[in-house]
């Protein structure tokens, strides 16, 4: 039995940055391979996790948090850091469902 497709939902910014492209609004860079270094280091410099921290949550959040990290196909640790990191640079939406 394959995998359910699930349809991607786009959020407000990323429908925007679609619409623009698909209007032909985006350009080439003049070098692209210096760019995609540039752009490298840069997440490299980002993205380093250095710091390790403990925290104490419930048991029943923990248990949550798995079976979302396990829907999303990937380690606890790495979606909480990834839900921290959204918060702090703003871009964590609040979602009713």
């Amino acid at each position: 039995m394959g995998k359910k497709e699930v349809p991607l939902e786009l959020n407000k910014e990323e429908k925007a940055l679609s619409h623009s492209f698909d209007k032909g609004e985006w350009k080439s860079v003049k070098n692209l391979k210096a760019e995609k270094i540039k752009a490298k280091e840069a997440a490299n410099r980002h993205l380093t996790k250095n710091q390790r921290i403990n925290i104490r949550i419930s048991e029943s959040d923990l248990d949550m948090i798995r079976q979302r990290a396990a829907h999303e196909g990937m380690p606890y640790q790495t979606l909480i850091a990834s839900v921290l990191h959204k918060y702090v640079s703003g871009h964590l939406e609040n979602k009713r469902e």
